[in-house]
């Protein structure tokens, strides 16, 4: 399980790190700090599935709140969206520390 959450999470940071350059190269061409929200990238991707996902949770018992929240997760950063999972991800998949007791002789 360590493997799939350590192999899951490299992906997430690297595709965090495409974006950062990504937005780092924008940046420097306008010179201006520009960051591209995860709405602007979906919109750019597949913009029909971004609709069917408006679609689908405003059909849901929910739909104000799940609405509400989506608008606020759309306006992240992308680079954020998947950099911060990310980085959670690899962290859980790490080894767990063990705790090193050295007796007195040992020093």
């Amino acid at each position: 399980m360590r493997l799939i959450l350590r192999i899951l999470g490299t992906w997430l940071i690297g595709l965090a790190l495409v974006l950062l350059v990504i937005d780092g190269t924008k940046s420097l061409g306008a010179n201006a700090l520009l960051l591209t929200s995860l709405s602007q990238m979906w919109l750019q991707l597949h913009p029909q599935s971004l609709e069917g996902l408006h679609e689908f949770l405003g059909s849901r018992m929910f739909a104000d709140l799940l609405e509400a929240g989506l608008v606020q997760v759309l306006a992240l950063p992308a680079f954020a969206v998947f950099g911060v999972p990310g980085i959670v991800l690899t962290v859980l998949g790490r080894k767990p520390r063990r705790a090193l007791f050295l007796r007195e002789d040992q020093i």
